[in-house]
């Protein structure tokens, strides 16, 4: 443990818990893509099923069960508790575009041809492109509520500090994992615009809204 996947970590934390609560205490999900939650579960669920063969630490553990449990309560409350309030028209994007190739490569490209390996390959993969769908429907709708935009930072910042940590980790452990790498540049890269903009504009006090 060093202290950038520690915040890193605590980040995504808070990105989870921001979301968790601006749906319940508004009662809405709007603005929020119900297909980019199903991804997440499905990345969480696929990557941490070694909770039922090992266990390395109570930290470990416990963050893995509350990131798999936080992510099917939010999509249980866009797609049951708030499900009127969904936006389904904006929320289009076709995630098997996204599933089925990281699905391919998941297959071709891991550090070993076993069941578990290879879930937990298709989870690092799926995970760097699972925030399309949100960024996409805020592309449709051309504006996001601030709340919205303090998730999907701190989401980005957790992707960050976790590249710095696989830095940290090859110069004082010598250990380095290209595909985690790789994916992390993907999922960081996607995140530019949004992080310019969020400087440039919720910092500010203004919101959030793409040029037309």
């Amino acid at each position: 443990m060093n202290i950038f996947r520690l915040t890193g970590d605590l980040s995504h934390l808070a990105a989870i818990i921001i979301l968790l609560l601006k749906i319940w205490k508004s009662r809405s999900c709007a603005g929020i893509s119900g297909k980019s939650q199903i991804l997440f579960a499905i990345v969480f669920t696929t990557r941490y099923l070694d909770l039922l063969t090992s266990f390395i630490s109570l930290y470990n553990t416990s963050m893995k069960v509350i990131y798999i449990g936080c992510a099917y309560a939010t999509v249980y409350l866009i797609y049951v508790k708030f499900r009127a309030t969904y936006d389904g028209n904006h929320d289009s994007f076709r995630v098997e575009f996204l599933v089925v190739p990281v699905g391919g490569l998941a297959v071709l490209i891991n550090h070993d041809f076993a069941l578990l390996e290879i879930l937990w390959t298709f989870s690092i993969y799926l995970e760097s492109v699972a925030i399309l769908p949100q960024l996409f429907m805020i592309s449709k709708t051309g504006e996001a509520e601030t709340i919205t935009t303090h998730y999907l930072f701190c989401l980005g910042l957790y992707r960050a500090l976790y590249l710095f940590n696989w830095i940290w980790r090859f110069y004082f452990e010598g250990f380095f994992d290209m595909i985690a790498i790789v994916a992390g540049l993907v999922q960081t890269v996607l995140y530019c615009d949004f992080f310019y903009l969020y400087v440039t504009k919720v910092l500010k006090g203004k919101k959030l809204s793409l040029p037309a």
